[in-house]
């Protein structure tokens, strides 16, 4: 049975999605124009808003559990204004997958936050080093420090 879901969230950096999925085990395969799923709408549950049953399963680009072929994979679908949703079938926790993305892809999501200081430290030329409990700590060059966690929220210490 198919129960297809569109994330609530507005993915503008394929860079920072790559590495947040990596955080969580997982692959984005760019390009990857399918994503597994149950295959068919067998009508026991919405198709996502803005969507056709045909749309299902196609994608721009997928993330996937390395060297598991039986689990569902997240398919990340390019809107008209050029950011993506993700769409996944969370049917039977998508046979492993949920175990990775969390529910409502809340761990991908917590780390696709991460990735985003990431990806702006890399081009700043920032330092930033994570810590076992999975946060983020970004050293501002002038000193003081930004402490991001997994769940998102900052902490700034040393700023006037």
């Amino acid at each position: 049975m198919s129960h297809v879901v569109k994330v609530n969230v507005v993915i503008k950096d394929l860079d920072a999605l790559e590495r947040a999925a990596e955080l969580c085990g997982l692959e984005l395969r760019r390009g990857q124009s399918i994503y597994r799923w149950y295959g068919r709408s067998v009508g026991d549950y919405p198709i996502p808003e803005g969507m056709t049953a045909d749309q299902l399963g196609k994608c721009d680009h997928a993330i996937l559990i390395p060297g598991n072929t039986h689990a569902y994979e997240v398919g990340v679908v390019q809107q008209p204004d050029g950011t993506y949703c993700l769409i996944w079938d969370f049917y039977a926790g998508g046979y492993g997958l949920k175990e990775k993305v969390g529910t409502d892809c809340a761990k991908l999501l917590e780390a696709y936050k991460q990735s985003i200081v990431e990806v702006a430290c890399d081009k700043l030329g920032w330092y930033y080093e994570r810590q076992t409990n999975g946060d983020l700590i970004v050293y501002h060059p002038q000193g003081g420090t930004i402490t991001v966690t997994f769940s998102g929220e900052l902490d700034a210490n040393g700023f006037s």
